[in-house]
């Protein structure tokens, strides 16, 4: 079994697969680290691999601490990591290693596309990975929660607000224009940058990821596949990659 673990800016995500399957998945703040992850060493004691990612700093001492308690050790991703593309990023190391997790994962399971990732968290990536296997990069905007606090906090007087979906493109009250600003500014974003992709692309698959996927994705285009647990799925496919690769 093999347990896969992603630290992120806000939340931690972990998951065990058995194959491609996952059995069970949590998703946690970054205080609960320790004990989340020796809750699933101690649950599934076939675990024998552990791969795992973070775009801040790893929780070292606490890595260590499992390493030690259950005789295992932790598959490291870093920017260093075989990964199964050429990266033609201008400033390959300062590409967020969240990014080459995804587009690592489009490459391995949609094989011999061109593939568009938009991971819709924190922040919005959209990254672009040819059908020659090449990573030539792609955008980065403001995440949903972060449009909403953004508003309230360089403001006097906007509320900042929880996310909602406006039921009309016109807001009639200072919150549903929020609303409608926000929700629909990312929305059409998104629209737009896949619909460059889709004009300037043949056998393509759009992949939706992140927390916000679920939200948004009902109002998005019919040819973006959701996928919530991508990330989480491609950290599966590099392990099994680089134990076949390296």
């Amino acid at each position: 079994m093999h347990l896969v673990t992603d630290v992120g800016n806000t939340r931690i995500k972990v998951a065990v697969f058995e194959s491609d399957i996952i059995s069970e998945q949590k998703f946690f703040f970054k205080s609960g680290f320790l004990e989340t992850i020796k809750y699933f060493f101690q649950k599934y004691p076939k675990i024998d691999h552990w791969t795992v990612v973070s775009v801040t700093d790893y929780p070292i001492v606490e890595i260590n601490q499992i390493e030690n308690l259950f005789d295992v050790r932790a598959n490291i991703i870093s920017k260093t990591s075989n990964f199964p593309f050429h990266n033609k990023y201008a400033t390959p190391e300062t590409v967020g290693l969240d990014r080459l997790v995804l587009a690592a994962g489009a490459t391995i399971l949609y094989p011999n596309q061109n593939r568009l990732v938009i991971d819709a968290g924190t922040c919005v990536t959209f990254d672009v990975i040819d059908d020659q296997n090449q990573y030539l990069g792609g955008a980065i905007s403001l995440g949903l929660q972060m449009r909403y606090q953004s508003l309230h906090h360089y403001t006097a007087k906007l509320p900042l607000l929880e996310a909602k979906m406006p039921n009309h493109w016109i807001g009639n009250s200072t919150e549903t224009s929020i609303h409608v600003g926000v929700v629909n500014g990312l929305i059409a974003e998104i629209n737009a940058f896949t619909d460059q992709f889709i004009a300037t692309n043949e056998n393509f698959t759009i992949i939706l990821t992140g927390g916000d996927t679920l939200f948004l994705a009902k109002r998005l285009k019919n040819t973006i596949f959701a996928n919530s647990n991508f990330l989480l799925e491609s950290l599966n496919a590099i392990f099994q990659y680089q134990n076949h690769n390296d």
